[in-house]
């Protein structure tokens, strides 16, 4: 057996990320001194409302530290088959900008809306309903943020000369200890923690669109690197397939233990639809400017989906020929950029997945903040606040989940993409079919929307549950039998029934529940509806938002 592989940067590497992240940082400043217009509330957490095309299409775009850590181990692991796995993201700006994109537009303008939590709260006027949303929404991110953190650490590692972890240990032992993970933890923490505590909402997208733009640099610079390295697309296959087993060179099917035809479908159908229902996503389609900055964004972010997802196949299937006897299949990407790139090229091309985090990790920690100032402090516990401690609340809870996210990656999972995938399928279980029933169906009542959000919940946790702790140790193997062999191998893993993912059980659990719930609960206040709903006459004199909940009142004391 060849010796497992360990590659570390050198130090003009790491120069050119510091770089990047201080221009970041920088970001963070300039957008701090920029928001000038608006209630504090609406400027930290939704920029004042007023993106532009690229700013929706670049910070809606799904890529995160599963693009570039999680995905690219996937396919070193089990090669093109996961093309189909995530094929689905070229269609996903069509679903998700395209169908509830205008409407949830209009209604957090009408109602005021900052949060998702606020946003169904105010449509169904139900604070119960609210609370929930928010506990949920604040789970399933704290659960994604522990993968993001850690992918950004592991880059980190990578980067990091093994001279600077023997501040914590000796050169041997940091070598091949977790000390350099420690490190890169610390730096990343600290990074996307200021910035994002600073700047507020728009210093996150800011960075995000810088960062975006450098993750597409990345890519394409990566790409002709690993087709040289790895004698082009049929050698690199053919080189997979002796390492790995035939399988690596062919789509979904039988005996396609990763990846057979009914988790295919699942995922591809996972994709194109769930990100409608992902907290992130809805909380960007209550900022944008107008209608045509929704319609350009679609065609922006569709191009831009492609020039990153389609050149990540190829570089790692090449990346099983260039690296095949990796410790870890979450380094490949940093890896495999210091192995065939200039060391400053290296970190120019490292600022993409390591940009993918930083942005991601910045728009989550706002709603997770977002969540327990505006929806649990302010609302039930200091429902008179001033702005100065509206502000203080904000920057001292975004402090402190950031420490505490970090505190459990200490102890990172093993396949960071089943805890994203994990956390993509429960929010889109949760908040899909509320927010589509919501939006589009004027007989969807608050009852319908906690039954379709706790149902979808507890199917898909249910799953979870039942596939990594087993059907026979839960005493339900006479209900269920062996949990299908498929999908990544982990102790984290779903029960595949009948071979689907949660995600299709999950969403129609919640739509099922959804129906049923509104159809056996009373008829929602017709004025409520009407405001929400109807055209209104072009000499009423409508107020600027529905100011439903008076209770909460902001002070400019």
């Amino acid at each position: 057996m060849n010796p497992v592989q360990a590659i570390h940067a050198q130090p003009p590497t790491l120069i050119a990320l510091l770089l990047f992240t201080l221009i970041s940082l920088g970001l963070g400043v300039v957008a701090n001194l920029a928001q000038r217009k608006g209630t504090f509330l609406e400027k930290y957490f939704l920029g004042g409302r007023s993106l532009g095309p690229f700013a929706v299409a670049l910070t809606a775009a799904v890529m995160s530290g599963g693009t570039f850590v999680g995905f690219p181990s996937l396919v070193y692991s089990f090669g093109w088959v996961v093309a189909l796995w995530i094929a689905s993201y070229m269609v996903a700006p069509v679903t998700v900008l395209g169908i509830l994109g205008k409407r949830i537009g209009q209604l957090s303008r009408k109602t005021g809306a900052i949060t998702l939590p606020d946003l169904f709260r105010e449509r169904f006027g139900s604070p119960a309903l609210g609370l929930m949303t928010s506990l949920l929404v604040m789970f399933f991110l704290i659960c994604n943020l522990v993968a993001q953190f850690s992918a950004g650490a592991r880059i980190m590692k990578i980067v990091l000369p093994v001279e600077a972890t023997s501040w914590f240990a000796s050169a041997e032992l940091a070598d091949s200890s977790n000390a350099g993970y420690y490190l890169g933890l610390a730096i990343f923490t600290a990074t996307v923690v200021a910035y994002t505590t600073y700047g507020g909402f728009l210093a996150a997208i800011w960075t995000d669109v810088f960062q975006s733009i450098i993750m597409a640099i990345g890519v394409m610079l990566l790409l002709p690197l690993a087709m040289n390295a790895s004698g082009g697309f049929a050698q690199a296959t053919y080189s997979g397939m002796a390492q790995t087993d035939p399988g690596f060179g062919f789509g979904p099917g039988a005996g396609r233990a990763f990846h057979p035809l009914g988790l295919a479908i699942s995922f591809f159908f996972m994709w194109a639809i769930t990100g409608m229902g992902q907290p992130s996503t809805l909380v960007r389609l209550m900022a944008f400017r107008d209608s045509k900055t929704l319609r350009y964004s679609i065609i922006y972010l569709t191009i831009y989906n492609a020039l990153i997802y389609i050149p990540l196949i190829f570089i790692f299937v090449a990346a099983r020929s260039i690296l095949p006897n990796l410790a870890s299949s979450d380094d490949v990407m940093p890896s495999l950029v210091i192995k065939l790139a200039n060391p400053y090229v290296a970190g120019l091309i490292l600022a993409a997945p390591y940009g993918a985090v930083l942005s991601t990790v910045s728009g989550w920690l706002l709603i997770v903040s977002s969540g327990l100032v505006r929806d649990l402090y302010q609302r039930f516990f200091r429902p008179t606040a001033t702005e100065r401690e509206i502000a203080w609340a904000s920057y001292s809870t975004t402090v402190g989940i950031g420490l505490i996210v970090a505190v459990v990656a200490l102890r990172p999972p093993t396949y960071l993409q089943l805890i994203i995938v994990f956390s993509s399928t429960g929010m889109a279980a949760a908040f899909l079919m509320p927010a589509l029933l919501g939006c589009f169906w004027r007989r969807s009542t608050a009852a319908g929307a906690i039954a379709a959000m706790a149902t979808g919940t507890a199917v898909t946790l249910g799953l979870y549950v039942l596939g990594t702790l087993g059907p026979e140790r839960l005493h339900l193997g006479w209900l269920f039998g062996p949990n299908p062999d498929i999908g990544a191998e982990s102790s984290f893993r779903p029960y595949y029934l009948l071979g689907l993912d949660p995600c299709i059980w999950g969403l129609s659990a919640s739509l099922a529940a959804g129906l049923i719930g509104s159809w056996l609960s009373p008829l929602p206040p017709e004025e409520r509806v009407a405001l929400l709903f109807d055209a209104q006459p072009a000499d009423a004199p409508a107020p600027a938002t529905l100011d439903l909940h008076p209770e909460i009142k902001v002070s400019t004391a």
